[in-house]
């Protein structure tokens, strides 16, 4: 396994390729986190980078990570553990912005543009909406025309860098024919819950500005509320256009048990990340898994000639 780990210091006008200790992690997740990497490199008389510097990894030839240092931690071993993040770091940036007629894609090639990022294959989310988005997060802006989009076309789509240049992809596009099985996985651990992103009743407020005049619209599973109480989803709306149709999709996608799978120790594969979708057979004790499902964080171990993989992963259906 052929691993390259440069270290461009505009500075000096070099490119480093530093000796590396312990290996190197690659971690992504599907939402609100920027892609990451960390390795602890030997310090040498040579090397020399600061906070900013631009760190690229390649195995085998194939671009995995390009981003920025934004740690570095010494000890008196004469090492430095770093931690760089790409893009999407960014996004934790706040900021308000009002927008009309746009799509998800068009949201982000603006946000891009106002900060001097770099865009890549940016997808056609097609749904096109307005918002008024005041002192959120670009990561929050990015999830609620997202978001908007998945309830209103019933596409689900995932933002990530990939290798310097911010992505949009439907996540139809993104299986990756990888078999987690038991002979697979070195480890796995299988929970379920209510208790987070599950609902069984959904309230949608609408309040004319102008008149004062409220309207409600619900939706709402009698058979769960019987099973486990009432769990209401609630949020005003700025309009009344297919709010109905909307509670209902909402419904829909949160009237579920939540079920999650993290796998260990898997034999690394360079086309996994989060976003991805993996075909899954185990056993889970309660349930048969024996589908596609979503992976929602992926870390990439390479140390020496070894390469492995942990993911978590959601959604799915599952044969009981």
């Amino acid at each position: 396994m052929d691993i390259v780990l440069k270290i461009e210091n505009p500075d000096t006008g070099k490119v480093y390729i530093p000796l590396v200790e312990d290996g190197i992690k690659w971690t992504t997740s599907r939402e609100g986190t920027a892609g990451s990497l960390e390795f602890t490199v030997i310090k040498d008389n040579v090397i020399n980078f600061q906070e900013g510097n631009r760190v690229e990894l390649t195995v085998d030839n194939t671009p995995v990570f390009s981003g920025f240092v934004f740690k570095k931690s010494r000890t008196k071993e004469s090492t430095i553990s770093v931690k760089a993040y790409d893009q999407l770091r960014y996004f934790k940036n706040k900021d308000t912005y009002i927008y009309e007629n746009k799509t998800a894609s068009q949201v982000l090639e603006m946000i891009a543009k106002d900060y001097g990022l770099f865009t890549g294959n940016v997808a056609d989310t097609k749904y096109i909406m307005s918002a008024v988005e005041d002192n959120s997060t670009l990561f929050d802006i990015m999830k609620n025309a997202l978001d908007a989009t998945l309830i209103n076309t019933k596409e689900m789509y995932v933002l990530y860098d990939d290798f310097g240049q911010l992505t949009i992809k439907n996540i139809g596009d993104m299986k990756v024919p990888v078999k987690i099985d038991d002979k697979a996985a070195e480890d796995f651990d299988y929970e379920t819950s209510i208790d987070g992103e599950t609902y069984n009743k959904v309230k949608l407020l609408y309040e004319d500005s102008d008149s004062g005049k409220m309207e409600v619209f619900t939706a709402q599973s009698d058979y769960t509320i019987k099973k486990w109480g009432v769990l209401q989803y609630f949020d005003k709306i700025d309009n009344t256009e297919n709010a109905a149709m909307t509670a209902q999709t909402l419904l829909s996608i949160y009237n579920n048990k939540s079920r999650s799978l993290s796998i260990n120790g898997i034999f690394g594969d360079l086309r996994v990340r989060a976003g991805s979708q993996v075909p899954v057979f185990l056993n889970l004790g309660d349930i048969v898994a024996n589908t596609y499902l979503i992976v929602e964080k992926c870390t990439h171990t390479f140390k020496q000639d070894q390469h492995t993989m942990d993911i978590e992963l959601m959604g799915g259906e599952y044969l009981a």
